[in-house]
């Protein structure tokens, strides 16, 4: 719903309307496709990048109202719990990460972060935790990782100026956040790509929260990202099936009906459905063995009662979507 948007050498109007998931194609799949549509048939180098400039205004322009947990933002106030929860859940499926539990000390789980953060209680021999936050927006994810104990630091990088100037400037209330918590005016793509041999420096959680679907070359973007990722890391991600149903609950009732997401925030052309997200970590050539197997986590909005997981659909709606690195292709 917010945050990267970065166009690769192909206009918007050139990409190829994407099919819903009932009619997904047989072999190869539209994300791999819009890779090598916009990767290899491109002149200007890999790295180079370019920010859609509606995308930004329309994010600037939600600015000064994403801190309020019952303004535009508030689906993604009541999303944040489930993100450090899922995040949890892929570490611990690992069996060499030490992880914190989260402690329900509170009646509404969807309720949105307390300024002190999310109450965690910690394992001993917990691991401090590098995490990149990809189009953190006003961050809300990265400040409620910054309060985590167990973590390190946060670099939380967007190319929105509005949307950063109120992300620093909610951040100045709390004093203990400056020393983890580093903001950064910059897309993937322009952010310095580390050294092979600097594995320390790269980061053991990237996340990229309702950023995917504003991409226009997703599997382009994917293979910046995956530099950032250090092996036994984990990448984990939000996004949304492109649907008859995600059309009708997120464009059509949410933004056209019921008005409680602004118009323009979604472009259904963009979703991505869990299979392709997934094969390009499965199936597409050269990737396969230096990513674990992906987990995916389907999530449903309950009015009244938040976000709630629901077992299955991943395959018609929002959904997580999070797979450990297991090395690093430059190895």
């Amino acid at each position: 719903m917010h945050h990267l948007i970065a166009q690769c050498g192909t206009s918007a109007s050139a990409r190829p309307i994407l099919a819903p998931a009932d009619d997904r194609p047989s072999s190869t799949s539209i994300l791999t496709t819009q890779r090598w549509h916009s990767n290899h048939n491109d002149s200007r180098p890999p790295s180079s990048s370019s920010v859609n400039p509606d995308e930004i205004s329309h994010f600037n322009a939600l600015a000064a109202t994403w801190w309020d947990p019952h303004g535009s933002s508030r689906a993604l106030h009541l999303m944040n719990p489930l993100r450090h929860d899922f995040i949890q859940t892929c570490r611990s499926s690992s069996p060499t990460s030490s992880f914190t539990v989260l402690t329900e000390d509170s009646g509404d789980e969807h309720a949105p972060p307390s300024p002190d953060g999310p109450t965690y209680s910690t394992t001993a021999n917990v691991q401090k935790l590098r995490y990149l936050d990809i189009g953190c927006g006003g961050g809300i994810f990265a400040e409620s990782a910054a309060r985590l104990p167990t973590t390190e630091s946060v670099l939380a990088i967007d190319p929105s100026p509005g949307v950063l100037a109120i992300a620093r400037s909610h951040a100045k209330k709390d004093p203990s956040l400056s020393p983890k918590l580093t903001y950064l005016s910059s897309t993937i793509e322009s952010l310095p790509t580390l050294k092979p041999e600097a594995v320390e420096k790269k980061f053991d959680v990237v996340s990229c929260f309702e950023v995917i679907e504003h991409v226009d070359h997703p599997a382009l973007f994917l293979d910046h990202v995956a530099k950032f990722v250090k092996p036994g890391g984990w990448l984990v991600m939000s996004t949304i099936a492109r649907t008859w149903t995600s059309w009708f609950t997120t464009n059509f009732m949410a933004e056209d009906v019921l008005g409680i997401v602004p118009k323009g925030t979604h472009d259904w052309n963009k979703y991505i459905n869990e299979y392709e997200l997934r094969g390009y970590f499965e199936e597409t050539e050269g990737k396969r063995r230096f990513w674990g197997q992906p987990r995916a986590m389907g999530v449903v909005y309950v009015p009244g009662l938040g976000w709630k997981e629901v077992p299955g659909s991943e395959k018609v709606g929002n959904y997580f979507l999070g797979v450990q690195r297991l090395a690093s292709e430059d190895a």
